[in-house]
């Protein structure tokens, strides 16, 4: 696995941690092979990366429906986060798509 994907794999697991609420003990027993002390470990060089201090980012978000009929007749929901577009459509994944916006809320 290279650097970059290592990264990638623990940018998600931390947006997942999150997300879970649960305290680093309670996430790790919940995911097998994962340590408390290796998220530990990735939360603090996450923070020394971003200037960011973990599980304090989080905040509420602004949002605007600008056209109420356009969304009842696609049923699309379109998401803005930062540049970042997402289109939601029926069926779609919820973990997927708080994994993304926590992603992309991290990075913007």
């Amino acid at each position: 696995m290279t650097k970059a994907e290592r990264q990638a794999l623990w940018e998600t697991r931390i947006a997942e941690y999150k997300m879970s609420g649960q305290s680093v003990r309670e996430w790790c027993a919940a995911h097998e092979g994962i340590s408390p002390r290796q998220l530990w470990y990735w939360l603090r060089k996450f923070k020394d990366r971003n200037g960011v201090t973990p599980g304090k980012s989080n905040r509420w978000l602004p949002v605007e429906i600008s056209n109420q009929s356009f969304i009842e007749e696609d049923h699309t929901l379109l998401v803005k986060i930062g540049p970042a577009n997402i289109e939601v459509k029926p069926g779609f994944d919820p973990a997927l798509l708080s994994q993304v916006v926590k992603v992309l809320v991290a990075l913007c």
